[in-house]
C-alpha cells in the first residue's frame, strides 16, 4: 500500500453525463478508497448536473459557477483582428476571470502535503493549471481522445502548447502514446481506463434489443447508427434499437427516424444515470462512432457481457475490442460491413453468447486494481526524479527532460467544440 497522497484531479466540468466525467469520479473514488485525499476540481458547472455516485470520499471544488464567453482566448491573426475593440474587451475579461480561477487553484495546491500530485484531465483545464502555482507538485496532462482525433482539430496546437512541459502526458493507449512521443512529445506515456461498473445482474441475450450510449453529436455516429438500421429493420422486425443519451443532434435524428419510417422500431430512451438500465436489457452493443478515445460505454457492455460491433476508428477501440476478443470491428464508416455484422450477431444466439463469454473474460484486463497499480507506479517514478528547473516568468514550473515509459502490463478543425465536450 502506498503512502497517502494528495491528488487534485482537474477537469472543465464535473457534473455533465459525459464519459470523461464518469472517468474523473471513478479515479477519485479509487484513490480516495485506498487513502489519499482527492479533490475533484472543475474549472465550471454544467448545464445539466448529475451526481455520478458522489460518496463524500472526495472533495469537489468548482472554480466558476458559470463561464461566459468566449471560452477561448484571443488570438487575432489579421491587423483588423487586432485592433477589434470588443473582442479585445472580451478577452480581458477571460483574462481577469481565468486568474481569479487560478488563484483558487493555487489556494488549493499550497494546502497540499509533500508528494502530491495534479492530474489535468483536460487540455482547456490545464489554461487555469498553468496560471496557478504548482511549486514542489508533479503535473500529469491528460487527452482522452485518438492522437488523429486531435491531430484533425484546432485542440491539436492547444495540446503541444499547453502540455510540452507538463512532467508526464498521458494518453489511453501505447499506439496513441507512441504516435505522440513521434510528433515530439517526448513526455508522452499511457495508461488506459480502469473498469468502472461490478454488474449485479447481466443480460440474457435473449432480447432483441440492440442498444447504443452516447452524446447524440456528430462525433459519436448516432446518425451511421440509423444508416445501418434502415437496412436491418425491414429483414428484422422483431428487433429495436435502444438509443440512450441526449445531445445537439437529437431534434435531427428524431425527423430521420420519423422520415424514414423508423418509429416502430427505435426508442429514444434518453440519458441513464446507471447504465444497468440500458445494457441489460440489450443482446448486442454497438459503437458506430466517428472518434473515440478509449470508450467507457463499450467497457461497460464488455464487462455485461455484451457482444459489440464498432468501427475500427481509434486505438483504443482497438485495444478493447482487437483479435475479435468480445466483439467485432469493421472499417471506420462502413455501414455495409457494420450491418452485415451486426445482423450475423441478430440471426445468431450462440455466437452472442460465445462473444460475450469473450468479452467478460477480455475485459478483466482493465480491472480497478491493475491500472491503479500503473498509476502508483508513475506516481513514484515522477517524484524518484530530480525537480525541473522553473520556467521564466511562470507561476509555476515546467520539466524539460525527456522520461522513461512506466514499465508493467497495460491492465476540428478550427470550429470549437461545445463546452461540455469530454476533450476541449
Amino acid at each position: 500500500m502506498p503512502a497517502p497522497r494528495d491528488v487534485f484531479i482537474v477537469c472543465n466540468n464535473a457534473d455533465e453525463m459525459g464519459g470523461l466525467q464518469r472517468w474523473a469520479h471513478h479515479m477519485a473514488r479509487m484513490l480516495a478508497g485506498r487513502g489519499d485525499r482527492v479533490t475533484l476540481v472543475a474549472v465550471t458547472s454544467g448545464p445539466e448536473r448529475h451526481h455520478h455516485g458522489r460518496d463524500g470520499s472526495y472533495a469537489v471544488e468548482v472554480l466558476h459557477r458559470e463561464w461566459r464567453a468566449p471560452a477561448m482566448a484571443w488570438r487575432p491573426r489579421r491587423f483588423r483582428e487586432r485592433v477589434d475593440l470588443p473582442a479585445r474587451g472580451r478577452d480581458l475579461w477571460r483574462t481577469a476571470a481565468q486568474r481569479r480561477g487560478a488563484a483558487r487553484l493555487s489556494e488549493l495546491f499550497a494546502a497540499a502535503r509533500p508528494g502530491s500530485v495534479v492530474i489535468v484531465a483536460q487540455v482547456w483545464a490545464m489554461e487555469w493549471v498553468r496560471r496557478a502555482d504548482t511549486a514542489g507538485l508533479r503535473v500529469i496532462g491528460m487527452s482522452h481522445e485518438s492522437f488523429a482525433a486531435t491531430r484533425a482539430s484546432s485542440r491539436y496546437r492547444r495540446v503541444k502548447e499547453n502540455y510540452a512541459g507538463v512532467d508526464r502526458f498521458l494518453v489511453l493507449t501505447e499506439e496513441d502514446a507512441d504516435a505522440w512521443a513521434t510528433d515530439g512529445m517526448t513526455n508522452a506515456d499511457y495508461i488506459p481506463n480502469a473498469l468502472h461498473v461490478t454488474p449485479a445482474v447481466r443480460p440474457t441475450l435473449d432480447l432483441p434489443v440492440v442498444a447504443w450510449v452516447g452524446r447524440l453529436s456528430a462525433e459519436k455516429g448516432a446518425d451511421l447508427m440509423l444508416e445501418v438500421w434502415e437496412r436491418l429493420a425491414p429483414r428484422h422486425p422483431r428487433w429495436r434499437l435502444h438509443l440512450y443519451g441526449g445531445g445537439p443532434d437529437e431534434a435531427d435524428l428524431r425527423e430521420r427516424v420519423r422520415a424514414s419510417g423508423l418509429a416502430g422500431s427505435v426508442e429514444f430512451r434518453g440519458v441513464v444515470d446507471d447504465v444497468e438500465e440500458a445494457l441489460v436489457e440489450a443482446s448486442v452493443f454497438a459503437l458506430p462512432s466517428r472518434a473515440e478515445g478509449f470508450p467507457m460505454s463499450v467497457l461497460e457492455a464488455m464487462a455485461y457481457g455484451l457482444p459489440t460491433v464498432a468501427f475500427d476508428c481509434a486505438p483504443g477501440v482497438r485495444a478493447l475490442l482487437g483479435d475479435e476478443r468480445g466483439g467485432v470491428l469493421v472499417g471506420a464508416g462502413d455501414t455495409a460491413a457494420f450491418a452485415r455484422e451486426l445482423e450475423r450477431l441478430i440471426e445468431d444466439p450462440e455466437l452472442r453468447r460465445t462473444l460475450g463469454a469473450e468479452a467478460r473474460e477480455s475485459v478483466t484486463r482493465f480491472r480497478p486494481e491493475a491500472v491503479l497499480a500503473r498509476w502508483d507506479r508513475l506516481f513514484d517514478l515522477l517524484h524518484r526524479e530530480p525537480p525541473p528547473a522553473p520556467a521564466a516568468g511562470a507561476a509555476g514550473r515546467r520539466p524539460v527532460r525527456a522520461p522513461s515509459r512506466v514499465s508493467g502490463p497495460t491492465a476540428e478543425r478550427e470550429t470549437e467544440p461545445a463546452l461540455g465536450g469530454d476533450s476541449f
